[in-house]
């Protein structure tokens, strides 16, 4: 491991994200996949259903259980297929569009880092679509793939990307440290309150090439 991926995921850690490296994209859907598969479904809570209910209502709330979720909003066709062949033995839907209409049942935000910065563990995405938005502040796990070559040291090494990038109109930029915390509760530090309680950081391990997954 290099010392700039180690400075890196030593930062990331330290703020509570979870870092770990394949060798592929394929490694990094399968990791996903685990995640998802271990995790308990999210429930979609239906107005009325935590009322005294005759039979028939009951058993129309108990349908409300989704069933597990992936949102994968920036993947090409052939990788979002490799995805969808996986998560179809385990009977999980991917989604690419449209979260919107999933406000209540995205169980993984998957997405991926324009770049990652070691001195401060900080990701740097391009989050102007806002479905890509969505998939990383909804989910309660939110997994990122970071190409192993897109971790620089510190800020300045990519002034010119964010110098393009603020100087184009109706864009977002996200810089996502950790998962989302908040001290605003009686001043104790709590995960997950606005945003995902997990953050994986998968690192692909590629340091020559700098296309996408």
């Amino acid at each position: 491991m290099s010392d700039i991926m180690e400075r890196f995921q030593e930062r990331a850690e330290a703020v509570s994200a979870q870092v770990t490296h394949v060798q592929g994209p394929q490694e990094a859907f399968e990791y996903t996949l685990r995640l998802c598969v271990q995790k308990e479904a999210c429930q979609i809570l239906v107005s009325g259903c935590e009322q005294p209910l005759s039979t028939a209502a009951e058993d129309l709330c108990h349908l409300q259980v989704p069933e597990k979720t992936i949102a994968a909003p920036d993947f090409s066709s052939s990788q979002l297929q490799s995805l969808v062949d996986l998560c179809k033995e385990q009977s999980i839907s991917v989604i690419q569009q449209g979260l919107r209409e999933y406000l209540g049942g995205m169980d993984i935000g998957l997405t991926q880092a324009d770049y990652a910065v070691a001195e401060t563990g900080t990701l740097v995405l391009d989050s102007s679509k806002e479905d890509f938005r969505l998939a990383t502040m909804i989910p309660e796990i939110h997994v990122v793939l970071l190409y192993s070559s897109h971790i620089v040291s510190d800020f300045p090494q990519i002034k010119n990307y964010l110098q393009q990038r603020f100087s184009s109109t109706a864009n977002y930029t996200a810089f996502i440290t950790g998962p989302s915390r908040t001290a605003d509760i009686e001043r104790v530090l709590t995960l997950g309150v606005h945003g995902p309680l997990e953050q994986h950081i998968i690192i692909v391990n590629d340091c020559s090439n700098k296309g996408q997954l």
